[in-house]
Formats: structure tokens, sequence, C-alpha cells
């Protein structure tokens, strides 16, 4: 017999090694892809399991700020909670830097029942603390609201009011 006459078993022996040549490259890429899966789809269910019982929970890296516009800063605050649900306070020192005296001085915090106004003046560079009364705060968990502050300038009798936020922990 010729060597080079092809019969029809040799012809399937040679289709059968093309096919082999690339399945033993198709079947690394798969196996690459489905080690590479599972470690990801694991990561990915610990990560979900994670943020589902709250140990991913944003509010615990969130760090406490209090912001009011220029002229009035706060320089100092904390939340305290209460024996009850709404018997806590937020505690704010505000100090004037406005170039003038504030008088009628009102400050009222979100979710909190009652506005300090006592002392009702702030002289110019001078700093009072003000507590509001009556807040729905929880023990351990982030407090957030906003401030609204009312006042009169001494030199002119003209009433403003001005909002910032507050956030903090009840402690």
């Amino acid at each position: 017999m010729h060597k080079n006459f092809r019969t029809q078993e040799n012809h399937r022996f040679s289709v059968y090694r093309k096919f082999t040549k690339f399945s033993g490259k198709s079947q690394a890429a798969l196996e690459f892809l489905m080690t590479y899966g599972w470690a990801i789809l694991v990561v990915l269910v610990a990560i979900g399991a994670l943020a589902y019982f709250g140990v991913l929970s944003p509010d615990k890296f969130l760090p406490s700020k209090c912001t009011l516009p220029a002229g009035i800063a706060c320089t100092d605050f904390k939340v305290t909670t209460g024996a009850t649900l709404i018997t806590g306070t937020v505690d704010i020192v505000l100090r004037n830097g406005m170039g003038f005296d504030a008088t009628s001085v009102e400050v009222g915090v979100e979710g909190c029942t009652a506005k300090d106004n006592t002392p009702s003046t702030i002289a110019n560079g001078a700093q009072e603390q003000y507590t509001a009364t009556g807040c729905t705060v929880t023990s351990g968990s982030k407090y957030s609201g906003d401030i609204n502050v009312t006042y009169q300038n001494a030199d002119t009798g003209l009433t403003h009011n001005v909002q910032g936020s507050i956030t903090a922990r009840g402690e």
C-alpha cells in the first residue's frame, strides 16, 4: 500500500488528533475560568454577608461633624441619649465671628421638641452653649439633623435665620 494513500480510518484518526489538540487548550481555559469564577463568587458572598449583618455599615466609618455657614461657628457639640427615646439632648457651642453682637439668639435642632434661647446674646468673638431637649436619639447609633439658628443683628435690628447640620453618635 502506498504511504500517501489515506483510508477512511486514517482520516478519522487525523480528525480526532486535531480535535484533541484543541480540546487540551479549551479544557485548560475552562478550568482557569471555573477556578477563578468560584473564588470570585465566594468573595462576593462573603462581602454580601458582612454588609447584611452591618459589619460594613458606613455609619460606623463616617466622622462626627457640625457645620454652619460662615460667621457662626459650631466649635463643639455632643449628642446625649436619655432614659427614654425622646429625652435625649443635643448640646452645641456656637462662636460668633460675624463682626457684630448677635441678640435674640434661638437654636433649634431637627428631631428635638424644645429650642434653646439662653443665653440670648452672643457678643462678637464670644462663644456660648445651647442645649436642645426632647430629642429622639438612640444610644450608640448616628444622629443626623438640621440646626436652625435665629438671631438679630444688634447694630441694625434685622433678624436672620441660618441653617446647618449635625451628625454625631449618641452617647
